[in-house]
């Protein structure tokens, strides 16, 4: 009898010892990443918890829309009216700054730019979005000496570019090549195939990349305590002079003795964390509702 006579049918589907070693390894690894998985949404949970517990109480109309006192807190708490109204102006300030350039540069990546040219645009990217938030507002301070609505606007633009040109880019990948080789062979213009066909195809991922980098640059801190770190002012909307915001806010009512400014600061807290998942959160169910319409 030969050799195939003699083989055992059963044998290929008995495990041997390195198939089992093997789904022990791969089972362990998927426990692990579920387990890290566990922990990132448990400690999200968690700092909102504890933040909403001594900061969900102070959130009132009042609260929302009146200025902190001017001299001291004493016994009195105030409002953070004019850090809101601050933080939206410098985040509309700094938005208008990166989105044409976030977006202009995703272009240039998947429509113009060699791979030589192409990798190393990418990399700068890379190292802006991992760039420590200080420096940028070390930097925008130093090169332009002043304090004010604007300067901080430049600051968070260089936070919010490469966030829009990254997720914008991959937006643009996504849209079907036979949408720009069709428009080609009907000889449409390169441009009237980008501003007509591909950029309204991807306006979903854009308008997702917009708001997430809009999220991030409302909670920065650092550059705003260098470009404009007013604290405690009436409402002030003069983009060339210094306006009170939120993350500066929380950090001067935070570092204070007196009780009723730290409630501020966790009420303060408390909203901003709210705004930024909600932002994520929306952008999140946009960008799932604009990839369904697009059949993706």
């Amino acid at each position: 009898m030969g050799v195939s006579g003699d083989a055992d049918p059963s044998f290929a589907l008995t495990p041997s010892g390195n198939l089992r070693r093997r789904l022990a390894v791969s089972r362990a690894l998927v426990a692990a990443t579920v387990l890290a998985a566990g922990v990132a949404v448990g400690v999200l949970i968690i700092l909102v918890y504890f933040v909403a517990q001594r900061g969900a109480s102070r959130l009132s109309l009042g609260f929302l829309t009146k200025a902190l006192p001017l001299v001291s807190f004493g016994a009195v708490s105030g409002g953070i009216g004019p850090a809101i109204a601050g933080t939206v102006e410098i985040v509309l300030i700094s938005t208008v700054i990166a989105l044409p350039v976030g977006v202009l540069a995703a272009i240039y990546l998947t429509e113009f730019a060699t791979a030589r040219v192409a990798k190393p645009v990418e990399t700068v990217l890379e190292v802006l979005s991992g760039l420590p938030t200080i420096i940028a507002g070390i930097f925008v301070s130093a090169l332009l000496v002043t304090q004010s609505a604007y300067a901080a606007g430049v600051a968070l633009a260089i936070v919010q570019v490469p966030l829009i040109a990254r997720t914008s880019a991959e937006s643009l990948r996504r849209v079907p090549e036979a949408l720009g080789e069709a428009a080609d062979a009907l000889g449409i213009a390169r441009w009237r195939t980008l501003t007509g066909i591909i950029l309204p195809t991807a306006a979903g991922g854009i308008v997702t990349a917009t708001i997430l980098a809009i999220a991030r640059a409302a909670g920065e801190t650092a550059p705003v305590l260098f470009t404009s770190s007013a604290f405690g002012t009436p409402y002030q909307l003069n983009p060339t002079q210094q306006v009170p915001n939120l993350p500066v806010e929380i950090y001067n009512l935070a570092n204070s003795q007196d009780p009723a400014a730290i409630a501020d600061a966790w009420g303060a807290a408390f909203l901003l964390i709210v705004l930024i998942l909600l932002a994520n959160v929306g952008a999140r169910l946009w960008l799932r509702h604009s990839e369904r319409k697009r059949g993706l």
